[in-house]
């Protein structure tokens, strides 16, 4: 008679679920695969379709950082010069005289004569708005109107000043909305925090 029992025999067993593992694996692999056309960094997506078509023209020559770009309802292109003119081309030709020059633009850095937005019943009252950096205790934003007559830009009125800026982000982008408000972006002014500040 034998004490030890040989048909009793235990060997310990190590439990491992592969499933969690072989999931993270397949997921780091896909993670890292080429990303589809257009979406990877720098690339662009190109498309086979024969109808898409354009070409690069120069319309005007000669300026001196042109900035926000905007088309009147009879086909005139308005747009800004960061040193503080507003320019329009009418049938392809450059108006030998600026619309207006701001003399109390600041066009240092990334600032300037900035944005410039038409009223969108430009047609009938001739509203054009601007926004544009000026120097006072520091650098500040404004956003101006201006009514087009046929002698330049007139009836002009602060609509908001003292907005901070920076000679760097220093910001602001007019538009309009669909209901008809105007809508005016601002930068941080080189400090991040701004951009979070609701008042």
């Amino acid at each position: 008679m034998s004490i030890f029992n040989t048909e009793c025999h235990v060997t310990p067993r190590i439990g491992v679920n592969l499933y969690p593992v072989v999931c993270v694996l397949i997921s780091l692999a896909l993670a890292c695969g080429k990303p589809p056309p257009g979406q990877g960094a720098g690339e662009i997506e190109s498309s086979s379709a024969k109808e898409v078509s354009f070409k690069v023209e120069t319309v005007v020559a000669g300026l001196q950082v042109p900035w926000s770009i905007t088309w009147a309802p009879d086909g005139r292109m308005f747009f800004t010069e960061r040193p503080g003119r507003v320019r329009v081309v009418v049938n392809g030709q450059l108006r030998p005289q600026p619309l207006v020059v701001l003399t109390d633009v600041e066009p240092s850095g990334e600032s300037g004569l900035m944005s410039l937005a038409l009223h969108p019943q430009f047609g009938t009252n001739h509203f054009l708005y601007l926004s544009y950096a000026y120097k006072g205790e520091s650098q500040l934003v404004r956003v101006v109107r201006y009514r087009e007559s046929e002698t330049g830009l007139t009836d002009r009125r602060v609509i908001i000043e003292n907005i901070p800026a920076a000679q760097f982000h220093a910001g602001c982008k007019l538009g309009f909305g669909p209901d008809s408000k105007l809508y005016i972006t601002t930068g941080d002014a080189t400090e991040r925090a701004l951009a979070q500040r609701l008042d």
